[in-house]
């Protein structure tokens, strides 16, 4: 069995579960539970504090782990990625209050700065070539300021609506962070194995969740002109329509490129164009 630590609770933990569950992985989910077992896949899923799971994957406690990069960095075992899994994203950044004059980060220059990225933050700071006094603090790091801790902050931020609460203000971005899959560097072949089918199906989702399904119908003299434009796995697929003259066809498109090819697609002219979601996607 595959011991997988994730983060407790919080965004990361909430994405992280998601992905497993699309994965098909099903397990009983409790917050009075440190740890639950999957029903139908060899794993077991440990919840702890996002900055112990690094620790606890190199030392084989968890065999893998999802987490923010943010914090892998910041522990300094980049080593252990597996993959990224382009989720949870974020970054670090530094806030000050709204009423302050800052222009650049020299105007940093001998202030204090509460973070809980010390690490981190005194690498941008030295590559920078600005001296600040850091106060490393473990929570709530948005009061600093407000209380007279620090004159300002360095902190993830996903939104932004934190730091309006709080009266704060980004001004600088030094570091951008998503979930990460790391892993033990001594699995047994077995665990192995059983990682290798785990991440046979993480790719399935991903590869759904950047893709759209396009059904459309087309006149038969305008099919070559219209295929050109679906760049699917290998070629559209092309069915006769009951009325003469006419086909459908199906594709793959990425989701990145769906506006602009709808667009010229209407112009070749296809018509009843219907956009699906992919669930899995498996090449």
């Amino acid at each position: 069995m595959l011991r997988l630590a994730i983060q407790k609770s919080g965004r990361l933990s909430d994405d992280s579960l998601n992905l497993i569950r699309e994965c098909g992985i099903s397990f009983v989910n409790s917050s009075l539970k440190l740890k639950t077992e999957s029903t139908n896949f060899p794993l077991e899923i440990l919840f702890l504090r996002d900055d112990d799971i690094p620790g606890y994957v190199a030392d084989g406690v968890a065999d893998i782990g999802i987490v923010g990069e943010n914090v892998l960095v910041e522990e300094g075992k980049q080593e252990l990625v597996v993959e990224r899994l382009g989720f949870s994203k974020c970054r670090l950044s530094l806030a000050v209050p709204k009423g302050t004059d800052y222009t650049s980060l020299q105007d940093l220059q001998g202030k204090s700065i509460a973070t809980s990225y010390p690490n981190l933050l005194q690498a941008y700071l030295q590559e920078q070539g600005v001296e600040a006094h850091i106060h490393t603090i473990s929570g709530s790091v948005e009061i600093a300021p407000s209380i007279g801790l620090a004159d300002a902050i360095c902190d993830i931020v996903s939104s932004g609506s934190t730091l309006i609460s709080n009266g704060l203000r980004e001004v600088e971005r030094i570091f951008k962070s998503e979930a990460v899959l790391i892993s033990n560097s001594n699995l047994s072949e077995e665990k192995k194995e059983i990682l290798a089918k785990l991440m046979f199906r993480v790719h399935a989702v991903q590869r759904a969740q950047k893709a759209k399904y396009i059904l459309l119908n087309a006149p038969n003299d305008r099919i070559d002109e219209i295929s050109r434009l679906l760049p699917g796995a290998k070629s559209p697929s092309i069915l006769p329509l009951a009325e003469e003259g006419w086909s459908s066809l199906h594709s793959v498109v990425n989701e990145d490129d769906f506006w602009e090819i709808i667009e010229k697609l209407k112009g070749a002219g296809a018509q009843g164009i219907l956009v699906v979601p992919i669930e899995k996607m498996i090449i």
